[in-house]
């Protein structure tokens, strides 16, 4: 059996064709192997473009010798600073503590002056233990009527005398203790009152003498045997003496000797106190009753 006809004009056009086709073939594989490299050829304009021959600088042009044209730089610069001494370089800073926020206290309001005016007392001092009441004279200004004098916030019966001066009672119970009292004057309605003003109520003289003993004798007419605290003499006082010229012996018993002062009229009592210096001798009897004497 014959392949080819050479003879048919298909058959020539066949092999024709087979043969273009076989050598498109062969160029596309020549191709791939040969000239298909990612690598892309570049010619030596694209080189030149890409890479630009750079340009040699002209050398300046020789400077004149005149020093003249040269102009001196003056360079301004700051030291860096100098480490402090003994500087802890590991501490760090600390926030202040918050400040203390203080209670408000309000601005205090003026106390008006009083309307009226007490300057001084008559007497002004007394003394504590005072028997009986005595008179008080109070002297100031503005005074009227409706007033009564008050000790420490005590009113006071008054007797209103002039606008400068008043009178009043005071109590024996008043200056039983001694120490300051707070003198004013007021109104009953408290629309008029006074500053205060101080009345000194100062203790009394007392007797510097020590009961030490007794020495009976009859109808009860005792001596009392005294010890001066001071000179440490003993001193025999009845009924009736004046004891270191100003208390008057009132009355003597076992317990205690009684005394008034003469002047003051405030009475005093000596209690009975064993002495061990002087012994035992002067140690007062066991009495039943006593009398006062008659002064």
């Amino acid at each position: 059996m014959q392949l080819f006809d050479p003879n048919n004009p298909n058959e020539k056009k066949k092999m024709i064709a087979a043969a273009v086709l076989g050598l498109a073939a062969i160029a596309v594989l020549g191709y791939v192997f040969f000239g298909g490299s990612s690598t892309r050829t570049t010619t030596p304009n694209t080189i030149a473009k890409a890479s630009p021959t750079p340009k040699i600088a002209k050398e300046p042009e020789t400077l004149a010798d005149d020093p003249s044209v040269y102009q001196p730089v003056n360079y301004v610069g700051t030291q860096p600073a100098v480490s402090e001494a003994n500087r802890n370089i590991f501490a760090y800073y600390e926030p202040p503590p918050p400040p203390v926020k203080l209670p408000y206290v309000p601005t205090p309001t003026p106390v008006p002056p009083p309307p009226l005016t007490a300057s001084s007392l008559m007497p002004s001092n007394v003394y504590a233990r005072t028997p009986g009441d005595f008179s008080l004279q109070i002297m100031g200004d503005k005074f009227t009527p409706a007033l009564h004098v008050t000790i420490d916030g005590r009113d006071l019966p008054t007797r209103f005398i002039n606008a400068q001066q008043l009178f009043t009672t005071v109590p024996a119970a008043l200056i039983t203790n001694p120490g300051p009292r707070q003198v004013g004057v007021r109104s009953n309605d408290g629309q008029l009152y006074s500053n205060t003003i101080m009345l000194t109520v100062t203790p009394p003289p007392v007797p510097n003498f020590t009961y030490i003993g007794i020495i009976g004798k009859p109808r009860f007419n005792d001596t009392a045997v005294l010890q001066d605290k001071s000179s440490k003499d003993l001193v025999n006082v009845q009924r009736g003496d004046l004891l270191g010229g100003r208390f008057r012996v009132s009355s003597i018993s076992e317990k205690e000797v009684v005394v008034i002062d003469a002047t003051l009229k405030i009475r005093h009592t000596i209690s009975f106190t064993l002495d061990s210096a002087t012994g035992p001798q002067f140690r007062p009897p066991v009495r039943i009753s006593d009398e006062e004497p008659q002064l």
